[in-house]
């Protein structure tokens, strides 16, 4: 695209990608000068000219310049950076109905239920932590919300590959740091808010106003899909730029859930819509996945799908892969893998667990926090815990630099009355667990979901995923399949 067609008064020049990266830059690139929270962009002109950058986009002063460089001077690079990559990728997100997921739990969860549901009703593409996936096409993100460049050039490969929606995971950091600034919303749909991210953001007072950006920046023929048993429900619905629907389970809403039955291997429940009433049965278990089912629903039906269209299409909903996964190798108890890492997510997996175990059996749950994140919450993980569990396997949960053991010692400070171990590698812990089961027990593995990686001192390393180990140890242990387990074991340290 011609400079001169991204900014007035600007030179014909041919520029051929853009880049916030001077490690990335390529010939005929613009680079943008971004301030970020540990580097500044504009320390690293020099290396992003020598790697082909021909325009550098900047707002502070600069030393020297050299003749053949074009330098444009703004008053905000974040800002600019978004427009210039929605007008250079031909402004993708204006060509697709975009649904933006977020809150603390159930992005992910809802995310792909619309993306796996919509899509029976027009091509659908999804962004997020599990994948980037569109057509056949399927990626490994690096953040849940990658950054604006980035985005748009995914969602015009989207458009140029046929999609017609787009469902979206929108994180508190991307909405914070200006991620998603020139995405044009049709739909923004709330989860829930609950403690998490105040390593990042300080308060939940800041929490939430990261969040409520989404709402405030939808187009205003779109709409607002909002949880009103959540109690942000009021403050939030204050500040939204386009109509508001409601769904829930407690109070009265626009989509609502009654007569709920938790089973084993999914939920059935009594939906009221539209003045009717609709019988729908799901593979999702535990009653926040119906929450976040009624989200989506909400916000497709919004969306031109019919709740008539889209029902036979919940019952066989594609498995979220590390949440709420269920692990099935014949064996007589149960073992859910999930993602949950927040005092909010680990309560509500605990209340499912619950109510699927007779009192007579055990909950078993295999654990650890992040190192180098909000401590505080590992005192309170023991203390949920210890409510609900008959036996804790606290384990490494990407320690980073942080001692293993002395994160468990934390977990553990919250701990009463409950037998609780620690086991420090990963795979050894699950192998515990599984082995500890009796018929009919409950074994819960969180933490991790489907992340096939550790953070651990000297960086990332490769882990197998919660999901494989406990596949794996439940064919040694149930079906009796022998393999060299030492040699195996050692490979994950």
């Amino acid at each position: 695209m011609l400079l001169s067609k991204i900014f007035n008064q600007a030179p014909d020049l041919d520029i051929k990608s853009l880049s916030m990266d001077s490690r990335d830059v390529s010939k005929g690139a613009m680079y943008f000068c971004l301030e970020g929270m540990i580097n500044d962009g504009h320390n690293f002109i020099d290396q992003a000219i020598r790697n082909g950058a021909i325009c550098i986009v900047h707002s502070k002063p600069l030393a020297k310049t050299k003749a053949d460089i074009v330098y444009i001077k703004v008053e905000n690079v974040l800002t600019t950076m978004n427009q210039v990559a929605s007008r250079f990728f031909d402004h993708p997100s204006r060509h697709l109905k975009v649904f933006g997921v977020t809150g603390t739990n159930g992005k992910s969860t809802t995310t792909t239920v619309i993306r796996d549901v919509f899509n029976h009703y027009m091509p659908t593409g999804y962004i997020g932590t599990i994948a980037i996936r569109y057509g056949d096409v399927d990626l490994q993100p690096e953040h849940t919300t990658p950054n604006a460049i980035f985005i748009h050039k995914t969602l015009k490969d989207m458009v140029d590959a046929g999609m017609q929606a787009v469902s979206l995971e929108v994180s508190s950091h991307g909405l914070d740091q200006g991620r998603v600034l020139s995405v044009d919303f049709d739909v923004a749909i709330f989860t829930n808010l609950t403690y998490e991210h105040l390593d990042y953001h300080g308060t939940m007072e800041n929490y939430f106003n990261a969040k409520k950006k989404l709402f405030e920046m939808v187009k205003k023929d779109g709409v607002c899909v909002l949880n009103v048993d959540d109690p942000y429900y009021d403050e939030l619905r204050q500040v939204c730029n386009a109509r508001v629907v409601t769904y829930g389970i407690a109070n009265d809403a626009d989509y609502r859930a009654d007569d709920i039955k938790l089973k084993t291997n999914g939920s059935e429940f009594v939906l009221a819509a539209h003045g009717q009433t609709y019988e729908i049965h799901t593979n999702l278990m535990a009653s926040y996945n119906i929450y976040n089912l009624l989200a989506a629903i909400a916000g497709m039906c919004e969306s031109g799908m019919t709740l008539e269209a889209m029902i036979p299409y919940l019952d066989h909903i594609e498995q979220v892969d590390g949440r709420m996964e269920r692990i099935d190798e014949g064996q007589p108890f149960n073992v859910i893998v999930d993602y949950a890492h927040t005092p909010d997510g680990f309560e509500k997996i605990y209340e499912y667990a619950d109510s699927i175990t007779d009192p007579q059996r055990r909950i078993i749950a295999v654990f650890g926090s992040a190192g180098k994140r909000d401590t505080k919450k590992r005192r309170v993980f023991g203390e949920i815990s210890s409510k609900y569990c008959d036996s804790i396997i606290l384990t490494e949960e990407d320690p980073r630099d942080e001692d293993p053991r002395e994160i468990a010692n934390e977990i553990k400070s919250g701990v009463v009355d409950t037998n609780c171990i620690f086991i420090e590698n990963r795979y050894d812990a699950i192998r515990q667990a599984i082995e500890s089961a009796n018929v009919n027990d409950t074994v819960l593995i969180l933490g991790k979901g489907d992340e096939v990686f550790m953070d651990r001192l000297h960086g990332t390393e490769a882990w197998m995923g919660d999901h494989a180990a406990a596949h794996d140890v439940l064919r040694r242990y149930y079906l009796g399949i022998e393999e060299d387990f030492e040699e195996q074991s050692e490979d994950k340290e």
